[in-house]
């Protein structure tokens, strides 16, 4: 007979109640509204996530990653296992009480990921942090950006307007990017609109899912291309 779902905390939010549960000693639920975000035991897909989108950069000198969204920290590890020490990541998330869950109970999954000396948090939408970067002259901008985000791109995303993956905010995600930076996505499943805006916002775009069988979502893994050579 299973264990029940102990509720350990819940707070009001826009989306309906966020909840943190337990089950067990190391079996965890994230749920808002109801609906499931994220289960400690499944986690291939973040893992992979974070890796694929900072492996071309474990022998670079200080890499700037940008990570939205912190969920249980699964793919901060990931990023995090695949820096070198030298390397800066910066956490956006929208909800205080997350991070606070990965300070907390949720600590011991990632070897308490988000207090890598390496990490600064920032509780904002990852949106405005990718505007706010966009380069300029001066700025150096991202090694990569990472996407972990319970809605990911999906084929009712608004082509031009969604604010993280319409063809405005693929536009802003470019601008954000070192020229030979990666911009890595999760997504439940995969959405050829994404895809399409990426390679005409000049992006090369490799997708994958991880692991075989069962439940098996989508990592894109989008590269800016040279000028007058992005991908159709």
């Amino acid at each position: 007979m299973s264990q029940p779902w102990i509720v350990i905390e819940s707070i009001s939010t826009d989306e309906g109640v966020l909840q943190l549960r337990r089950r067990g000693e190391g079996d965890f639920l994230i749920t808002v509204g109801g609906l499931v975000l994220m289960n400690s035991r499944a986690n291939r897909s973040e893992l992979a996530l974070g890796r694929l989108a900072c492996e071309h950069l474990q022998n670079s000198d200080s890499p700037r990653v940008l990570v939205g969204g912190l969920g249980m920290g699964y793919t901060l590890r990931a990023v995090l296992d695949t820096l070198p020490a030298t390397a800066q990541v910066v956490v956006a998330e929208l909800n205080p009480v997350v991070l606070q869950w990965c300070r907390g109970p949720l600590a011991r999954l990632t070897d308490s990921a988000v207090n890598d000396p390496r990490v600064a948090v920032e509780i904002a939408d990852v949106a405005h942090v990718i505007r706010r970067s966009r380069r300029s002259g001066e700025e150096e901008g991202f090694d990569a950006i990472v996407l972990d985000l319970y809605k990911g791109p999906h084929y009712r995303s608004h082509k031009r307007d969604d604010p993280l993956y319409g063809s405005k905010a693929i536009d802003n995600t470019r601008q954000a990017l070192k020229s030979d930076g990666v911009f890595a996505v999760w997504g439940e499943n995969y959405d050829a609109g994404f895809d399409k805006r990426l390679r005409e916002g000049g992006f090369s775009v490799k997708s994958e899912r991880p692991g075989r069988g069962g439940l098996r979502h989508v990592v894109f893994v989008a590269k800016p291309q040279p000028v007058g050579r992005a991908e159709r």
